[in-house]
């Protein structure tokens, strides 16, 4: 199943067009896509068993925006691979991966505009994003996959400047400029894919690739990092959880390459689809 947030209203994909699910479902699923996650195996159940969808309508890319639009929490893993723990020239996490957030006001859908931070040094950081379906509190990794709703292509865009400055970074600050969290095209539950564990993800600026990787390389996959988050904060409904980013980053490279406005960053995930942004001064 793929959900969309299509012109701020839940939308199923079915064969590449939109169905509105407040609706086809007669209102009892509202068209806030946001609102849907505190139901969330209501609607599996509805969807499961609905025979006679009306037909769909078609739809442009920028039309669509995050399918988690305003979450209670965004949870973001650092040093989740070990290519990029290298290129960081920092050690391995042992016990759980570095946590900070990027707030809410960065989200932003799969096509945008993003307007550079003055005389800041922004890169690229192509991610696997998960949004929770059911509650998890203190959960196994056996159980962790059967708390999320499903998958989804984000960006983890970083102002380096001010997310490394002392005396303490401020990682959540330097990653949450407007627009900084783009995600989409839609949500796919892990049911679609052969193996949720395993995607191929890349990134590009301006047709010249940076990053590529599979998630099968995170140090601390999905459930693991579920089951080590949730032992600490309970994960609610909607939630989105950033897991990390491989190799290829700008600020990795010699010598260390930022966005320039008029660039286009290219964001993709093997059975999900890609983002598109386009940044300006």
């Amino acid at each position: 199943m793929r959900i969309a947030n299509l012109s701020g209203r839940l939308s199923l994909i079915v064969d590449g067009l939109a169905v509105d699910v407040e609706q086809a479902s007669g209102g009892r699923f509202a068209a806030d896509p946001q609102a849907v996650y505190d139901h969330w195996a209501e609607f599996r159940g509805w969807v499961d068993q609905a025979a006679d969808l009306p037909e769909g309508t078609a739809f442009a890319a920028a039309d669509l925006g995050a399918p988690a639009p305003g979450p209670r929490q965004v949870v973001a893993a650092g040093l989740n691979y070990r290519d990029h723990a290298a290129e960081a020239g920092l050690a391995l996490p042992d016990e759980m991966p570095p946590v900070f957030t990027k707030f809410v006001s960065s989200i932003t859908g799969p096509v945008s505009e993003v307007e550079l931070p003055h005389g800041g040094h922004t890169d690229w950081e192509v991610e696997l994003v998960l949004v929770i379906g059911t509650r998890a509190h203190r959960v196994s990794k056996d159980a962790a996959w059967s708390h999320v709703a499903g998958l989804t292509v984000g960006q983890d865009l970083s102002e380096r400047i001010i997310q490394l400055a002392g005396p303490a970074p401020q990682f959540s600050l330097g990653k949450s400029y407007p627009g900084f969290a783009p995600m989409g095209p839609w949500l796919v539950t892990p049911d679609e894919f052969e193996d949720p564990d395993d995607l191929e993800l890349q990134c590009s600026v301006n047709g010249e690739q940076m990053q590529k990787s599979r998630t099968s390389e995170l140090i601390f996959p999905v459930p693991e990092l579920i089951a080590r988050l949730s032992a600490v904060l309970p994960l609610l409904p909607g939630d989105v959880v950033f897991t990390g980013t491989p190799a290829g980053v700008g600020l990795g490279r010699s010598p260390q390459k930022w966005l320039a406005a008029g660039d286009e960053l290219v964001t993709s995930i093997e059975g999900i689809g890609e983002l598109r942004q386009r940044f300006t001064d």
